[in-house]
């Protein structure tokens, strides 16, 4: 792992990428330990193919289960900036250590940002179905479905890039 990624003098970009990525580890364990055992439900509300999928996980959740789920929302709002900002300080720093062509490096600044406002109309649809059950159609669920696809594809497909950019950069290729 020659130099730690650490050459052409850039500590500071260094420690943005480590700043922002240890907020987002924090922020998701938060969430993760909100949820609990609820954590499967939320998967679960996220890939319904139907609104019966839906209901049928909410209606199948007891108050305490329903007051966890309920309570991961509020923290969610602020860990999409985080991981956002963690993914954009990444691609940067990757840029540094081993230039992007424009495209790419443009793609993987925008990805983490379109990820983080998915996230947030999934939050927003999420708050909103559990209080509005009788909104709960097919089309709402397979639109706040594909929004969340779509934001874990744009989210994970920028870390696997990213993983993929360090290790070469800390193999020295």
């Amino acid at each position: 792992m020659r130099d730690m990624g650490f050459r052409g003098g850039s500590l500071g970009a260094n420690g943005k990428l480590i700043a922002w990525s240890g907020a987002f580890v924090v922020s998701q364990a938060n969430i993760l330990r909100l949820l609990g055992p609820v954590g499967p439900k939320l998967l679960k509300t996220q890939t319904a193919r139907s609104a019966h999928a839906y209901r049928t996980v909410l209606d199948g959740m007891d108050a305490a289960e329903t007051e966890r789920y309920r309570s991961h929302f509020y923290p969610d709002f602020v860990h999409p900036v985080l991981y956002a900002a963690a993914l954009r300080a990444g691609a940067r720093r990757l840029d540094q250590l081993a230039p992007l062509s424009p495209t790419v490096k443009r793609v993987l600044l925008a990805a983490p940002v379109a990820a983080a406002a998915g996230d947030y109309i999934e939050n927003v649809a999420g708050l909103y179905l559990l209080d509005h059950r009788y909104r709960i159609t097919d089309r709402t669920i397979r639109a706040t479905t594909a929004v969340s696809t779509t934001k874990w594809v744009l989210a994970l497909g920028s870390l696997a890039y990213l993983t993929r950019g360090f290790a070469r950069v800390w193999r020295g290729r």
